[in-house]
């Protein structure tokens, strides 16, 4: 048997290594050196062409190298009786902690205009607000949001989450449902995406959501790029309803050199490392759900194809 590793991203070296070492009597091949696509029993990967999957008729599971499963989702040749997984944290939590905890502060903090203001050679100090006063928002707060979440708290700011139902973690107040989310976005300073994407969720970064935050918040995007509606943000922020906007992740990357993001003078651009799969902290969990699999169990973080997540 054997598992074929697709990535564009991820060097699979160490993957390799740690698949040596667990699981000895697994052959890992890589997408340029498949012997025999009928003996392929596992595929690890990151978004594969579409229909390449259908190409290994033995498949028994799909192991997203992300949490996000969205680009797999969308192809339509994908085995649809084939288990799909998913990354749960996998070392990927404290990482976009760190993100979205360096982005609140980069806003509160006022750093974009200080960045613009170096470029004009303008020595020019504003003053500020204290981190109680600077109120953060969550959309979603799954495995990863909680952290981040509980991380900007940790550090003194007022956070609150919105859910589709409720959630109670201590120290973040949680606003739950449709009726909520108006609310919601009036007290929000910083409004942070943590949601996974679905028909529901595609496009909610819009002009509608921008209007109801404050004059002057700003918006993190680091879920998945078709959340946000491109042109509503650039209209928010031209018109100085929003501040800022700190993108790692969009609808089509690379982002295009002739994007408008890339030149805005309010926007900050990287790109998609706001958490990078890690191989020796992620291979445990594939390497438990190929054992699971070999000895008739069900694997661990099965995505809900009709949920998108």
């Amino acid at each position: 048997m054997s598992l074929v590793f697709y990535s564009r991203a991820d060097d699979p070296a160490p993957w390799r290594d740690a698949f040596a070492a667990a699981l000895p009597d697994l052959v890992f091949e890589t997408d340029a050196d498949v012997r025999d696509p009928a003996a392929v029993r596992y595929a690890l990967v990151w978004k594969p062409p579409h229909g390449w999957l259908a190409g290994f008729p033995n498949l028994r599971a799909i192991f997203s190298l992300g949490a996000g499963v969205d680009a797999l989702l969308d192809d339509p040749a994908l085995p649809a009786a084939v288990p799909l997984t998913r990354m749960v944290d996998a070392g990927m939590g404290r990482q976009m902690a760190e993100y979205a905890a360096w982005g609140v502060m980069h806003f509160h903090r006022g750093m974009q205009r200080y960045a613009n203001q170096q470029r004009a050679c303008d020595w020019r100090p504003h003053p500020g607000t204290p981190a109680r006063q600077f109120r953060v928002g969550l959309l979603g707060l799954g495995v990863l949001g909680e952290q981040a979440a509980r991380l900007i708290a940790a550090t003194g700011y007022p956070v609150a989450a919105w859910t589709r139902t409720p959630r109670q973690v201590p120290g973040i107040e949680n606003f739950a449902g449709a009726a909520a989310l108006p609310a919601f976005l009036a007290r929000t300073q910083v409004l942070i995406n943590f949601l996974p994407l679905t028909p529901d969720t595609r496009g909610m970064l819009d002009a509608t959501l921008f209007a109801q935050l404050p004059r002057g918040a700003a918006v993190i995007n680091l879920a998945r790029g078709p959340h946000l509606v491109d042109a509503d943000l650039l209209a928010a922020l031209d018109a100085d309803h929003l501040s800022g906007a700190l993108l790692d992740v969009f609808h089509a990357e690379p982002l295009a050199p002739d994007h408008p993001f890339w030149q805005h003078p309010k926007i900050v651009v990287t790109p998609h490392i706001a958490a990078i799969t890690m191989a020796d902290e992620a291979a445990s969990q594939v390497i438990d759900n190929v054992r699971r699999l070999e000895r008739g169990e069900a694997p661990l973080h099965t995505v809900d194809r009709d949920r998108g997540y």
